[in-house]
């Protein structure tokens, strides 16, 4: 990783950028007994677990007191688990029997192989990520999920001011005249629109488009600001939320609400504004693989495809575990389609009157999902190091009173040698045991785990426990400090190298539209074809196959024979597959 652990952080786009160092301890409650190392000591009586549905006719949560039984429950926090596990058993009720597949007290998620969707709802919600929200389609984002935006915010905000742009802020509510204004836009929007038609107690002259993006209110107020070729350009970035009603939400990949950037620029000419387009398209391909560790092929929209409102529409294209492709992020060249509709001209230096050039740009917090489904096992998040919330988790693991005050002791010290620019928590909560703690910190996705009990303080050393592979070694308590840092830069490093591994496995090349169809249903993934269809064609193989030409790549997009579809000449080589 480059820049070492103080590029760790997140903190933007230079290595010295870091987020703010936590530590946090716990100091009551009883002592618990030591188990053998990976698994933690058990507490005498019954052990919170779920095994299904429930032999007792109800039970009630002891957080919540909501009555629960027959394998249901309300998902708050309970005795051994970070949830309602939504059985008896699960409530500390009564003893799990001994076939029960539950680990320390927490509740296996749903294998990725057996349910991918159920798996990956389950995650985000356990893992405390985000959670349904009491307004249909949208979603409570919560603060283990909020910490990752924010580390992904805080990059992305320095990669945008290192380009020269700048931050602003635009109303929510957009008139609705200024949505008619650019017929192709309001067209591609129009059907996902919430409108506000009262207000006050009394019904608006003119209905409020809550924003679904700001283009429209942004173009009218740089008609104002925009007069000279001195004025330009005018580059502008907006941390918002947008509003887009969605029928079949998704925690993070498709919500009515969710929370975004979105960059819109101003430019003298067409080459500058085209420039500008592929330039956040390459800060967008650097954020995704340098931070997020996921690797993403850049590419064009095609028309079918494209941005209501656009010219040119660029995106990149990541792979999740279950195949499919998920976009995330576009770059738009817009051409003078607004600049014209909202009349935004300048004087150029020769006295004359010209349009503006225009692009925009975003990315949203589907980017969580996106790394949720890059990474994750069915132990429960795998997150990069660059964006963890918490790098390293300290576990203390002793039996004894003596014990305790030494593994303390030892334990506070790593944490306090350990670089500020790193989040580190030291586990000391002694109502858990530590096979629970170990399981949560998992379920957590925390990147490092350190162990240490009395016989690790005799030898001077503490235990590493890489979250991504579970491997664990012995480390000298002087290499400790250099040895976080080492081991998060390869944490960083494997990730991306094994989802690329992944995707090339996963991409293959098919000559004919049969045999895309075959292949498609038995694989999956994503599938290399020349094209060169219609629109009309295009749309028809997402009708028949629920795929769709997810872009034609910036590298390697020439064609190499003739259509997949037709047999006719070929005018590029594309990129399908079922999508998100």
């Amino acid at each position: 990783m480059a820049g070492g652990v103080a590029g760790v952080g997140g903190g933007g786009d230079k290595p010295g950028d870091s987020t703010t160092r936590t530590r946090t301890t716990t100091t009551t409650g009883q002592r618990r007994r030591r188990g053998r190392r990976g698994r933690g000591s058990q507490a005498a009586g019954p052990i919170a677990v779920s095994c299904g549905p429930s032999p007792l006719p109800f039970a009630t949560c002891r957080r919540r007191g909501r009555p629960v039984g027959g394998g249901l429950g309300c998902g708050g926090p309970v005795r051994g688990g970070p949830s309602c596990l939504h059985s008896p058993c699960a409530l500390g009720i009564i003893q799990a029997p001994p076939d029960c597949q539950e680990k320390d007290g927490v509740a296996k998620l749903t294998r990725r192989d057996k349910d991918y969707a159920q798996w990956y709802v389950e995650l985000v919600q356990r893992a405390e990520l985000a959670d349904y929200a009491p307004v249909r389609g949208c979603m409570v984002i919560r603060p283990h999920g909020y910490a990752i935006w924010e580390n992904m915010q805080r990059a992305l905000d320095g990669m945008f001011k290192a380009t020269g742009h700048q931050n602003a802020y635009f109303p929510l509510f957009i008139p609705e005249s200024f949505m008619k204004k650019e017929a192709e836009h309001v067209e591609g929007f129009a059907p996902h629109c919430a409108v506000v038609t009262h207000g006050g107690g009394k019904e608006l002259e003119e209905p409020l488009y809550v924003r679904p993006t700001s283009e429209t209110i942004i173009w009218a107020m740089y008609k104002q600001w925009i007069q000279s070729y001195r004025d330009l350009p005018l580059l502008i970035n907006q941390w918002a939320n947008v509003v887009r009603w969605e029928m079949r939400p998704r925690l993070f990949l498709r919500t009515c609400e969710f929370l975004w950037q979105e960059g819109h620029t101003a430019h003298a000419t067409e080459a500058e504004a085209e420039e500008e387009a592929v330039r956040m398209l390459e800060v967008y391909r650097r954020f995704a693989e340098g931070f997020m560790a996921v690797p993403v092929i850049p590419g064009l929209k095609t028309e079918a495809e494209k941005f209501a409102g656009a010219v040119r529409t660029y995106c990149i294209e990541a792979m999740t575990q279950d195949k499919r492709a998920i976009q995330a992020g576009t770059s738009h060249m817009l051409g003078q389609n607004f600049a014209k509709a909202f009349d935004v001209t300048y004087q150029d230096e020769g006295g004359q009157r010209q349009y503006v050039w225009a692009t925009s740009w975003g990315v949203s917090t589907r980017l969580v999902g996106a790394l949720v489904m890059a990474h994750s096992d069915d132990q429960g998040l795998v997150l990069p190091p660059r964006l963890a919330p918490i790098h390293v988790v300290i576990i203390p693991i002793y039996r004894s009173a003596e014990e305790r005050s030494a593994t303390l002791a030892f334990a506070a010290g790593i944490r306090d040698a350990l670089p500020k620019d790193l989040v580190v928590r030291l586990d000391d909560r002694e109502q858990y045991q530590p096979g629970w703690k170990f399981n949560e910190w998992e379920l957590k996705g925390v990147p490092l785990r350190i162990e240490v009990g009395p016989r690790d303080v005799a030898a001077g050393q503490a235990v590493f426990a890489r979250r991504d592979t579970g491997e664990k070694r012995p480390v000298a308590r002087e290499r400790i400090v250099g040895e976080v840092a080492t081991t998060l830069d390869t944490i960083q490093r494997a990730l991306f190298d094994k989802a690329l591994a992944f995707r090339r496995a996963n991409t293959h090349a098919v000559k004919s539209y049969g045999e895309f169809k075959e292949r498609l249903e038995a694989e999956g993934g994503f599938f290399e074809a020349d094209w060169g269809g219609t629109t009309e064609q295009e749309l028809r193989i997402q009708e028949e196959t629920k795929a769709t030409i997810r872009c034609i790549p910036r590298e390697g997009g020439e064609p190499q024979g003739p259509c997949f579809l037709t047999g006719g000449r070929a005018h590029a080589r594309v990129i399908l597959a079922k999508a998100y």
